[in-house]
This record gives C-alpha cells, structure tokens and sequence, in this order.
C-alpha cells in the first residue's frame, strides 16, 4: 500500500491552499454573515480549471483524477465551507451525470461552460414530499412532440439561485414507480421555469440554497439525459460520486477547526502555561487529530477506489457518515477548547460548527447512509 500522493497531486494541492488561503479565506466571515455568494471567486476557480476537474479536456475540463478532486474539496472547506459544496455540486452532481448518461449534444454544449466557470450548474433531486425517499417525486415531465413539459416543486437546490443549468429528476411515468423517473438538464430563463424563496440557513450561508418551480415548463426533448426511466439509476449514481465530494467538505471543515484549536491550545494561557499542555485540553486534541486522519483515510480511500473504476456504493457511504460525524464532534470540541470566545463570530470555529451539521444531513443523510452500509453487509 502506498499512502504517498503523486507529484501532480501535491502541486494541485499546493495550488489550491494558497488559493485558498489568498483569495478565499478575505472576506469569508462576511460572506457568512450577509450569505453572500462567492461570484467572483467562482469565476476564478473556473479559470484555474478547478470547476471541471473531472471532466475530460475533450469537454473543456482538466480530466484530473477523482483523488485530486477530493483533495481540492478538502483545502478549499478548510477555510470556507460554502464555496468548497459550490464546486462540489458543479463537479460532481452536475458534471458526473452528463459525462456518465449524457449524449455528445449535452456534453458539448454544457460541459465546456460550467468547467471554465462561465456558468453553474446545479442538481435537483429533492421534493418538499420527497427526500430520502426520491421515488416518492411528484414532479413530472410529459413528452409533447419535441419537447417534454415539466411541473413540479423542487427543494433544497444547492446554488439554485445563482446556477444557470439544473439537472432535475421527474417522472415521465407516473404508474412505473422508480423506473418512471427522468433526468433532463433545463436551463434558467425558460417560461415556466421560477426560483422560490431562498432559504435562511444555519451554515454553509456563502451558498445559495432555493426552491425551484416549474409551470408547463417546456424543455426540448434532446435535454433528456440517457434515456426515459433511467432518472433513478442517474440520480444513485452520481449521489455516490457525490457523497465522496461532501466527505471531503467534512474532512476540510474537520481539519480547519482542528488547525485553529491546536495553535489557541498554544497561545491561550490560564495557571501560568498554554491551555494545551492540561491533559484535559491534550486528550480533545489527541481524539480530534486521530478522527481527521481516519476520516482522510476513508475518503482517499473512496476517491482512489472510483479511479480505479471499482464500485464505490458501500465504500462511499462510509466515507460520508464517518467524515461528517467527524466534522460535527471535532468542530463542536473545538469551540470548547475556545471557551466562551468559540461561541461567538469572531472567531472562525463557531462558524465551522455552524457549517459542519450540513455534512450530515445532505446528499443522504447519516442515517441513510448507515442503512446503504448495513444492506451491503448483510447482502447474499
């Protein structure tokens, strides 16, 4: 087992954490507070080609591996949550099913776009009926000559004010249960096509979340991705590859409150010496330091699993409940070990804590994922 990082992914992750450092971290508290969407460093990362990492040159990506994407996911969530999930969403649950499920019409004509940081795509799965549950959709799409004509409600739309292209899931037959569901790109300015209110949220504020409603929305058929009754198949596959992409926003979130308790565990002093030197201080880094390393281990594991075009379900999930759990109880001790400064927002861990509880509820819940987990074990 080799557990050291190639020469190309110890330059992309150079890169992206003094980007990050540089150009992300100024400003994050106040994109925070006024829920302010990081346009203009979006646009950035789209020029550096980290907005299509995935995505093959052919397409105007970078055609990085999946390890190097989870990598970059990981430093950029270090300093801020909310742009590292913006391109979470872009790369994986926008890009994966149309380089997975897409014709060469779609690829060619959306890829480039959202890979150079032109424009944004976004993902839309969720119902206010229907989360976990996604069979449970009411939105459908009927064919009408050319076109299919969409109705419905959307929910929970990451980036679903600032995003230019949705994939969104409906159902093309009602009667047909999970294999009823469709998946089709639509774009923003479409008659029909509205942005509900937007949401007024705990964490990961510098992003946009908003319902998306559709009125007889009229898409073109060639919009389609795959083909009719494929939507649920799409939705769980590219779910997987998103789920390695918020393991590794947890990772970051993890490993930045870990970073700033350990240099306040020097600097703070009470009786006479640096709080970090008590064992009780000691010992919550000491359990901080080991749930971050397993956690990264879980989720390069993940990441070089997909390169290796093995089945990433079971492996994925894992990734995903350990890291966000993770994420939770190293941001929650880390405003402990801050005292009453890490409960207000001048300091950066009581953001991370904020931001941190997402981890465990989005693309699949903890739970969700515990039982994606159990079913594999106990599997024939």
């Amino acid at each position: 087992m080799n557990f050291e990082l190639t020469e190309e992914q110890k330059m992309v992750q150079e890169t992206i954490r003094d980007f990050a450092e540089t150009e992300i971290k100024p400003g994050v508290m106040e994109r925070d507070e006024k829920a302010e969407f990081p346009t203009e460093i979006i646009k950035k990362l789209g020029e550096l080609g980290f907005m299509g990492m995935q995505v093959p040159e052919a397409y105007g990506g970078t055609g990085m591996d999946s390890l190097s994407h989870a990598i970059t996911l990981e430093e950029v969530a270090r300093v801020d949550a909310s742009t590292c999930v913006i391109m979470s969403v872009n790369n994986s649950l926008f890009s994966n099913p149309l380089i997975k499920f897409g014709s060469e019409y779609l690829k060619q004509k959306y890829l480039p776009l959202t890979s150079s940081g032109e424009k944004l795509g976004a993902y839309s799965l969720s119902e206010p009926q229907s989360g976990s549950d996604a069979k449970a959709m009411l939105a459908t799409a009927t064919k009408d000559g050319d076109s299919y004509v969409l109705n419905g409600v959307k929910n929970w739309v990451t980036s679903g004010i600032s995003s230019d292209f949705v994939v969104v899931f409906a159902k093309t037959d009602k009667n047909a249960g999970h294999r009823g569901i469709s998946a089709f790109v639509v774009e923003k300015g479409l008659p029909g096509f509205t942005t509900g209110k937007k949401e007024d949220k705990l964490g990961i504020r510098g992003s946009d979340t908003s319902e998306l409603i559709f009125e007889n929305c009229r898409i073109p058929a060639e919009n389609l991705i795959g083909e009719e009754g494929q939507g649920f198949k799409i939705a769980m596959a590219t779910l997987d590859v998103g789920r390695i992409g918020i393991a590794a926003q947890a990772l970051g979130i993890a490993q930045g409150a870990l970073e700033r308790s350990i240099q306040y565990a020097k600097e703070r002093q009470q009786f006479g010496k640096p709080i970090g030197m008590f064992q009780g201080i000691g010992f919550k880094l000491a359990d901080m330091a080991a749930r971050v390393d397993a956690s990264r281990l879980l989720v390069y594991r993940a990441a070089w699993l997909k390169d290796q075009g093995k089945t990433i379900g079971e492996k994925a999930s894992m990734a995903k409940v350990f890291a966000g759990d993770t994420a939770m109880y190293v941001a929650t001790e880390a405003v402990q070990i801050h005292g009453g400064y890490g409960y207000i927002r001048e300091f950066e861990v009581e953001r991370m804590m904020r931001d941190a509880k997402i981890t465990q509820i989005y693309e699949g819940t903890n739970e969700i994922q515990r039982l994606v987990i159990s079913r594999h074990l106990l599997a024939d």
